[in-house]
């Protein structure tokens, strides 16, 4: 006879007693903040919930947050625990207006929400954390680095009057380093592992059978091989001959460092020596090279092509000398001719063939087939329509080649389709990994294996959930498929000894968390800091809220905070910095500054200025040009903490005697007739606002330099025949519309006539 667990706040006949789930609860509740390692399918959500309901029932009126990655896992928890608790439940995520998400935060003892969300709320202080007797965090192996969960956890112990975490996770890696620093930013004193192969866990666990399928290389793909192969040891010849590495022997990996020490080695000279820049290059081309193995071994025919098609497009020196190369230029048309000749890779036909058999066994079966790019998802979708398998394929959100992504309510209606039997198969990219409620499926296909333990361990779990689960893995003999799958396999190995090594270090079970408050957060000044809404995604806010500033997010015209009438800081990485170079937006920005505020600053954060391909002369010009010619400092920081402490400092400055009424910027000030004009000819080809000052004296009026003839644009200083054939282009082409052919010649006639 079946029993069930009865509690004040759980449903009646909602939850199966399992002795497991229960010893597990009570061990978060005797020992503190924990992590719960085990496979999907134990039930992790179900300790959670029975956590919950203990903490709500000893701490009365107190809250239960529970945060997941994405969108679809957090209604996935809502349902859940509205299903399983008599208490109100709700969630929140960014498609929820602020207002409502205050009043929903106030109605409901059970909120489920994706951190970025929460982050927003708290730094916008619509509510405290203060009330929260319990934090979950799903996933929780994310908490590392930068991510939301870290800023979370360390703001819930400063403000929760009972604090408890618990993290749930089915793979928190295989690096100690990285086990111990989730443990350490999330305040976990204990982790629980719990495996398939434990006695009190085996009555209610399938197994899943792992199947490796070895594939050959056919000779068509062999040949274009051998092609990239020689390729690509006369290009790490050539690096060893340099002295860049020592032997050609070299993983991607391998390479990737290489080119960050010739990258560093650019960003710490005065004038790097042209040897970093061509071993840069030869790096980069290198690495094009080793991705174009990876999609012939691995993927096929198809998505190789499609890669070199993009290859083409690229401007960089990498691309234009693999596409010169000999060798290289030979697999190109290989490939080419392979694919006019409907050559697959062997894995297509084999990959089909257990479908269709699979199927034939069972019309209900379902399947996903995970593959790590949208080409390959495309190939094996076609393969399948071709071969009546009801196919669907699933991927995110991003476009990619023209491709719209799609979108959250398009995904949701895929899987709903698949539940409902429309299709028979999932064809995924790892989006379907985490996050995602996907049913559970009888069989997951992997079309290659992936160096990942956490990702192995996710897809294996999308299936035994009801029944016995399969999964097969795809694997081309003598290949990187073959170094990826062992290495996912030993990780998981070292993972699990990780995890029992730390288990073994006695840790107090009863260790109380105390943080004690930063020194600025005992200042008698609390600086009010106006932060513009683009800023909310570069965690400047989230070390501003740790400094104890009170921070007003608003959609500023000009800079990214604002801290008093007077004073506006511009915020740019190094990256940022560079790129606004190239497309020209630093000196529009640097004119808006010195129009808009009396006393403007831009920080300047990071240390990589001089690690991309522009010129460190040139990066030079530009800093030059926004101290001298614009009059703006420019404050260098190390990072984003260093950033938040700057502007705290400068806000304290100019707050320090009485906080005054701040004006915020809005819009912009209107342009004069003088910067219209300005506006109109810098607009033009290779213009900039000297020659655009110097066009305007000559010919008086904006009409008059619009009507000039390319010999009279040609009188003015700093215009040569290029630009003035251009200028005189751009005004007398006729507008061209996508597919219009006549506007094509009106263009090409226009071109015949200037000339």
């Amino acid at each position: 006879m079946q029993k069930w667990i009865t509690h004040p706040l759980i449903k009646d006949q909602k939850i199966e007693s399992r002795l497991y789930q229960q010893v597990l609860a009570a061990d978060v509740l005797k020992k503190g903040n924990s992590m719960i390692v085990a496979p999907t399918a134990l039930g992790k959500t179900i300790v959670a919930v029975l956590v919950a309901a203990e903490r709500i029932k000893n701490f009365k009126g107190s809250k239960v947050l529970i945060l997941a990655p994405s969108k679809p896992l957090v209604v996935q928890h809502e349902e859940s625990f509205r299903e399983f608790l008599n208490v109100p439940a709700t969630s929140l995520t960014g498609d929820i207006k602020p207002k409502d998400r205050i009043k929903r935060w106030d109605d409901h003892q059970i909120i489920c929400a994706t951190p970025q969300t929460i982050e927003s709320d708290l730094i916008s202080s619509r509510y405290t954390l203060e009330d929260v007797s319990l934090l979950v965090f799903d996933e929780c192996h994310r908490g590392v680095g930068s991510y939301s969960y870290v800023y979370l956890a360390g703001k819930y112990q400063r403000e929760s009057k009972n604090p408890l975490v618990l993290g749930l996770t089915a793979s928190p890696g295989s690096v100690e380093d990285k086990i111990n620093e989730v443990c350490e930013n999330l305040f976990i004193n204990d982790v629980i592992i719990k495996s398939e192969d434990d006695n009190d866990v085996v009555p209610y666990f399938n197994p899943v059978e792992v199947k490796w399928i070895k594939i050959e290389l056919n000779d068509d793909l062999k040949e274009i091989k051998k092609s990239i192969d020689i390729t690509l040891k006369a290009k790490l010849n050539t690096l060893k001959k340099m002295g860049i590495i020592k032997s050609i022997n070299m993983s991607k990996k391998d390479v990737l460092k290489a080119k960050a020490v010739a990258q560093n080695r650019i960003s710490r000279s005065s004038n790097p020596p042209k040897k970093c820049y061509l071993a840069v290059s030869v790096l980069t081309a290198v690495i094009n090279i080793m991705h174009s193995l990876e999609l012939l071994e691995t993927q096929g025919i198809i998505t190789l092509d499609k890669y070199f098609e993009r290859l083409r497009k690229k401007r960089t020196k990498a691309a234009k000398s693999l596409l010169v190369d000999e060798n290289f230029k030979k697999a190109i048309s290989l490939t080419k001719i392979a694919r006019n000749n409907e050559v697959e890779h062997p894995k297509l036909p084999k990959l089909v063939k257990i479908l269709k058999k699979e199927l034939k066994n069972n019309d209900d079966s379902k399947i996903i087939v995970f593959t790590q790019f949208r080409d390959t998802v495309d190939n094996i979708f076609e393969k399948c329509i071709e071969n009546d398998i009801k196919a669907v394929k699933f991927f995110g959100q991003a476009a990619k080649e023209g491709e719209k992504g799609l979108t959250q309510k398009e995904q949701k209606n895929v899987i709903k389709s698949f539940k409902m039997g429309v299709y028979d198969v999932l064809i995924s990219t790892s989006v379907a990994e985490e996050g995602i409620d996907i049913p559970a499926v009888d069989l997951v296909i992997l079309y290659e294996p992936v160096p990942s333990e956490i990702r192995m361990i996710q897809r294996r779990g999308r299936t035994g959930r009801k029944n016995k689960g399969k999964m097969y893995i795809l694997i081309t003999k003598g290949t990187r498929d073959e170094a990826y799958y062992w290495s996912s396999i030993n990780k998981e190995h070292k993972m699990k000894k990780q995890l029992s090594k730390r288990i073994k270090r006695n840790i107090a079970p009863n260790e109380i968390v105390k943080i004690v408050p930063r020194e600025d957060e005992n200042q008698e000044i609390r600086p009010l800091i106006y932060a513009d809404s683009r800023e909310g995604n570069s965690k400047v806010l989230r070390e501003l809220d740790k400094l104890n500033a009170e921070i007003e997010v608003k959609s500023l015209a000009v800079a990214d905070y604002q801290v008093s009438d007077e004073v506006a800081i511009e915020r740019k990485t190094a990256k940022d910095f560079i790129g606004s170079i190239i497309d020209k937006r630093l000196y529009q920005q640097a004119k808006e500054l010195v129009e808009n505020f009396k006393k403007p600053v831009i920080i300047l954060e990071g240390d990589e200025l001089y690690s991309s391909f522009i010129h460190p002369n040139a990066v030079r010009g530009a800093l030059a040009s926004i101290a001298v010619d614009f009059g703006i400092p420019i404050i260098p920081t190390r990072s984003m903490e260093d950033t938040a402490a700057m502007i705290v400092r400068i806000a304290i400055r100019e707050q320090i005697h009485e906080r005054p009424e701040i004006k915020i910027r809005t819009e912009k000030k209107p342009l004069t007739l003088y910067e219209q004009q300005l506006y109109i000819i810098e607009s033009l080809p290779n213009i900039g606002p000297v020659t655009a000052r110097k066009l305007l004296e000559e010919f008086g009026t904006v009409e008059n330099v619009i009507n000039a003839s390319k010999s009279e644009l040609k009188s003015v200083d700093g215009i040569g025949d290029k630009i003035a054939l251009k200028i005189r282009e751009v005004l007398s082409s006729g507008f061209i519309k996508i597919g219009n052919k006549e506007s094509i010649k009106l263009t090409e006639m226009n071109k015949n006539d200037e000339q």
